[in-house]
């Protein structure tokens, strides 16, 4: 079965072909055929390779978001990079579908009523849904009936306690569709079962917090498998300190700036979600790697806003512990769990008190999918590949499976 992904966002398009058999391979293979665009100022920068080490790379200027997703997926059939014969080699197409509001929970064969229900929750994620749907009607028109999935990265928290999703507002705000919704699930969820693979451990034994460090930031608190507790909420904007959203802020300071500074709507969303973070502190950059390229010179600002995304992170870790009552193992992902060592290093240099122990020398250098603690410690600290796609695709074969036959 060959199931291609598209996962896309504001800033920027991923796609990946997989191929997968009659049984799900114990870990990720490698994509027949990936491919991404970096979207810029009417400039589109489109990089593509395949499987047998062929390498496409362009600048494409563009009038339209559909003209350069088309173009990125005919280098599947034609080209140098081509990695199929026909559109009919491809069985389904999944996509990472950011917000599925209350309605939808497990992965859905898109429909138009599902169409119809996500385009009804694009005012609580306004940068990324409106570029889903459009995927959708890109695949539709390239590859025809192909059967399309919706895997939606609020789903795994549909079930936290009422007294994790319910904000202590007026109750009436919950009644009206206000709750907190939580987000990367799909990656926490794939984190969950990594780590359990990795431990020789039932998932449904474990006690787990998961850090999905990347642009965007959150962690969760995972028992049994399931997310009891996660740090972003109604939007992406709650919670841990990014790179370019600020997190948690006072809501006072949002109403003082609206009196005094006379800032509207669409200002305040500029300043939290595009003006905060690590550049809103540093000055600089809201990218971790320049962030401690600048401290390594002597950047004040740049130290400050590493302290303060450290300070917040340790802060959660400690909090989603409690939730669950200790844990048993402490998950990095994304690209900043991945590839700092500073970031992990600093995150668990107070957390001793709650068994967790790091093997300095294995986290400076870490392979992914590895334990990184130290052998006495009681908590496991593990390093995981973000694998989104990976986890949408065997939700689209898990799907067809359940389906059997056209």
């Amino acid at each position: 079965m060959k199931v291609l992904v598209l996962n896309s966002g504001s800033s920027s398009q991923k796609a990946c072909l997989y191929e997968i058999g009659k049984a799900l391979p114990d870990h990720p293979p490698a994509c027949l055929w990936e491919g991404r665009i970096e979207w810029g100022n009417h400039i589109a920068t489109v990089a593509v390779k395949n499987s047998r080490g062929d390498v496409q790379q362009e600048q494409l200027r563009f009038s339209s978001r559909q003209q350069v997703v088309s173009h990125l997926l005919s280098t599947l059939m034609s080209g140098k990079t081509r990695a199929v014969a026909s559109v009919s080699e491809i069985d389904a197409v999944g996509h990472r579908i950011v917000h599925g509001g209350p309605e939808f929970e497990v992965p859905v064969l898109v429909t138009p009523e599902v169409r119809s229900a996500i385009a009804r929750v694009v005012p609580l994620a306004p940068l990324h849904l409106p570029a889903e749907l459009e995927g959708m009607d890109i695949v539709e028109s390239l590859l025809g009936a192909v059967p399309q999935v919706a895997v939606f990265d609020t789903g795994f928290h549909r079930h936290m306690p009422l007294s994790a999703a319910v904000y202590p507002g007026p109750y009436k705000w919950f009644e009206n569709g206000i709750r907190r919704f939580g987000f990367h699930g799909i990656n926490h969820q794939y984190c969950a079962a990594r780590a359990a693979q990795l431990l020789g451990k039932d998932v449904n034994s474990l006690k787990l917090v998961t850090c999905h460090l990347g642009n965007g930031c959150s962690m969760a608190a995972i028992q049994g498998g399931h997310s009891i507790d996660t740090t972003m909420g109604f939007t992406p904007l709650e919670g841990l300190m990014m790179g370019t959203r600020s997190g948690s802020v006072d809501p006072g300071v949002l109403i003082f700036l609206m009196r005094q500074s006379h800032l509207d709507v669409d200002q305040i969303d500029v300043e939290l979600n595009q003006n905060s973070g690590l550049l809103g502190v540093s000055g600089i950059s809201g990218d971790m790697r320049e962030i401690q390229a600048a401290i390594q010179q002597g950047h004040q600002r740049a130290k400050l806003a590493f302290d303060i995304y450290v300070h917040r992170l340790r802060a959660a870790i400690g909090a989603l512990a409690a939730e669950l009552g200790g844990m048993d193992a402490l998950v990095f992902t994304a690209g900043v769990g991945e590839n700092s060592a500073e970031v992990r290093a600093a995150a668990c240099s107070t957390l001793e008190f709650l068994g967790v122990k790091l093997d300095s020398d294995k986290n400076a250098r870490p392979s992914l999918d590895q334990d990184i603690s130290a052998a006495g410690s009681r908590v496991r600290v593990l390093v995981i590949r973000a694998e989104e796609d990976w986890a949408i695709a065997t939700e689209c074969w898990k799907l067809a499976r359940r389906a059997g036959p056209a």
